[in-house]
């Protein structure tokens, strides 16, 4: 079924968090809301902010096959890591169900575009600190610096893949409205 970008809808007593905010929470923010593109599928949309602070770390790209000499370090950094997490579940039985990840990526990139719509990262059907398979769930991350803006994912924070949400879909971006 095709989908109508002007459909998606949080409820107005659950806006999207403003990633923006110095002071935004740590508490675990929870939208609901029923999937355009699937029946009686339901999209449990979790975000968190976790702090990170991470020294700078030593590579030997010679190891890797690299004709380089000399070592390179990849840099500290220090800001805020937000996860979005999309459970995808049957309205009635809450089991996990499939959606094609087109739908929770237009809700992690309206989340991100608190702050910045340009980055963010796509991590897959994976618990994004552990690296392990999560069925019926996908994993978004955004980095942010201490002032609140977008920057690349520190390598020293990496458990799993990323890959840029710009680069795996190519299509215009689609604002989600955030209210009725």
């Amino acid at each position: 079924m095709s989908a109508d970008p002007g459909s998606i809808r949080a409820d107005g007593h659950q806006a999207l968090p403003n990633l923006a905010v110095k002071d935004a929470s740590a508490d675990p923010h929870i939208i609901t809301a029923a999937a355009r593109t699937g029946t009686d599928i339901e999209l449990r949309i979790h975000t968190s902010i976790a702090p990170f602070d991470v020294a700078a770390e030593q590579w030997f790209p010679a190891a890797t096959g690299f004709d380089v000499a000399a070592e390179q370090w990849f840099p500290a950094a220090t800001g805020f890591a937000v996860t979005v997490i999309v459970h995808t579940v049957d309205a009635q039985t809450s089991a996990p169900r499939y959606l094609p990840p087109a739908e929770a990526a237009e809700w992690a990139r309206a989340i991100f575009s608190t702050v910045d719509n340009a980055h963010g990262y796509f991590l897959g059907a994976v618990d994004p600190d552990t690296g392990s398979h999560r069925r019926g769930q996908l994993a978004y991350r955004l980095y942010l610096d201490t002032d609140r803006q977008a920057i690349p994912v520190p390598r020293q924070v990496v458990t799993c893949p990323h890959y840029q949400l710009s680069a795996i879909d190519g299509r215009a971006e689609i604002t989600i409205p955030t209210t009725a």
